[in-house]
């Protein structure tokens, strides 16, 4: 959501979607939970953007999505570009976990919470690719990377100066 030049409160979710339809969301996603809240999310993924809410309002960031800032309560939350770079903040390593297409529970998988650069606090989730999992560990800077699963984008990230 944003608000116009008038002050309407608009749903940019709208503007950017048009090209995808809701079936072609959800057959390429049929794993996540997609609505018209949220669609936005992976349309971004689709176009190899990380898109994340943030009030027009305070200007503060929000992961997961939510239409209502948790910092001021304003409704005028609008999905924004975010770079992917970041520090880890959290590491674990899967050994067993439910069938995903790409993963090998025969090495341990890597999931990662990774604290962005564009404010304090704001965390997204994924894995990392291309690094052996001794390389990665808590405060390792990491980028935005993407991977395929099942034919559509997905976000990762990436150890930086590997």
């Amino acid at each position: 959501m944003r608000r116009d030049a008038t002050g309407t409160v608009a749903d940019v979710s709208d503007e950017r979607a048009t090209e995808y339809g809701d079936e072609e969301l959800l057959s390429r996603y049929p794993d996540q939970p997609i609505d018209h809240g949220n669609r936005w999310r992976y349309v971004g993924w689709l176009e190899g953007t990380l898109l994340v809410n943030r009030c027009a309002d305070c200007g503060r960031f929000h992961e997961p999505p939510s239409p209502i800032c948790p910092t001021c309560w304003s409704a005028a939350v609008e999905p924004t570009e975010v770079s992917g770079r970041g520090a880890v903040h959290m590491a674990i390593f899967l050994h067993q976990g439910p069938p995903a297409d790409g993963v090998d529970y025969a090495t341990p998988y890597p999931v990662v919470v990774v604290e962005l650069d564009e404010q304090p606090g704001l965390r997204y989730a994924g894995t990392v690719v291309d690094a052996a999992n001794g390389d990665i560990s808590i405060g390792r800077r990491v980028e935005l990377a993407w991977l395929e699963r099942a034919g559509s984008p997905r976000p990762a990230f990436r150890l930086e100066d590997v």
